[in-house]
Formats: C-alpha cells, sequence, structure tokens
C-alpha cells in the first residue's frame, strides 16, 4: 500500500477513537520506514494520546534526527522535553529543551518547560529568572508592562537591590 494511505488511514483510526489499531498501524510503519520523520512522529502522537510517554522517545529522537519540517519538529522538541521530565529525566529534558531553543530561540512555551525542569534539577535561580522574562516580555497585562523595565532588570539577579 501506499504510505500517505497508510498514514491517511491511521489519521481516520484516531479519529473514530481507533488509537490502539492506529498504534498498531503506525508501529508497523515506523518499522518499515525508520528515517522518515513524519512516520515517526505520527507516531509519537499516538503513544502520547494513550499515555504511553516511554515508549514515545524511541520515535520522538528518529523524528528529531531525520529532519521532522517545522511546526512538528518544534512540538517535537517540545514533546520530548516533557516526556524526559515527566519521567524524572531531567538532564535529558534539560539537554533536549536546549537543543530545541537552539533551533526555535523565540521558544516561550519551551522556556516554560525548560524552567520546570531546571527547577527539578534544584537551578532554582535560573528556572524564575526564566518565567520572570516570560511573563514581561509577553504580557498584556498592563500593570506588569508598566514595570516592565524593572522587572527585567532585576531578572537576571534576583538577589539585586538596586542601592548603590
Amino acid at each position: 500500500m501506499d504510505l500517505i494511505f497508510i498514514l491517511m488511514e491511521a489519521d481516520k483510526l484516531r479519529a473514530k477513537d481507533q488509537h490502539e489499531k492506529a498504534r498498531e498501524l503506525l508501529v508497523r510503519l515506523a518499522l518499515e520506514f525508520p528515517m522518515n520523520p513524519v512516520v515517526q512522529y505520527k507516531t509519537v502522537c499516538v503513544y502520547d494520546y494513550i499515555g504511553q510517554e516511554k515508549e514515545a522517545i524511541p520515535y520522538y529522537l528518529a523524528a528529531i534526527e531525520n529532519d521532522l519540517p517545522e511546526p512538528d519538529l518544534r512540538s517535537a522538541y517540545l514533546g520530548l522535553g516533557s516526556t524526559y521530565r515527566t519521567l524524572g529525566q531531567y538532564a535529558e529534558s534539560k539537554k533536549i529543551l536546549q537543543a530545541g531553543l537552539s533551533q526555535f530561540p523565540d521558544a516561550n512555551e519551551m522556556k516554560v518547560f525548560l524552567a520546570m525542569t531546571l527547577y527539578n534539577l534544584g537551578e532554582h535561580h535560573e528556572a524564575v529568572s526564566s518565567l520572570i522574562k516570560i511573563v514581561a516580555e509577553t504580557t498584556s497585562d498592563e500593570k506588569i508592562i508598566d514595570y516592565e523595565r524593572a522587572i527585567l532588570f532585576y531578572a537576571d539577579d534576583l538577589n539585586k537591590n538596586g542601592i548603590k
């Protein structure tokens, strides 16, 4: 059968809430097409949906390593980093999220997940500093915007008191 047809069939199964059947189909496809990042990523998606994040890891890695196209690549970095964090593999989570941010430096969602990982690693200052910057730079809250300059001034050095 044609690869595109099989992928469409897997999508139809998922749309009908037949995720286990879709998973079986996609796993076979992933074995047959190990270098196809789209196949690998669709396999990730079904594993994540059914709550088998650990089983998704090799498919995440294959999708990323085989040049998964954007925007799925951005999502794959985030998903893999989050999966590692959920599994308590904080060093791997940090490594993947930082790699993702090197490719997508404006990915605020990835920065937030990295902050959670940094917290788990005991890197509290970096975690809080990162979150403060994201809030200051992305908020629409007028009161925070009024203090953006001061917030960003203190974000890197939370112990700074401004007194000279």
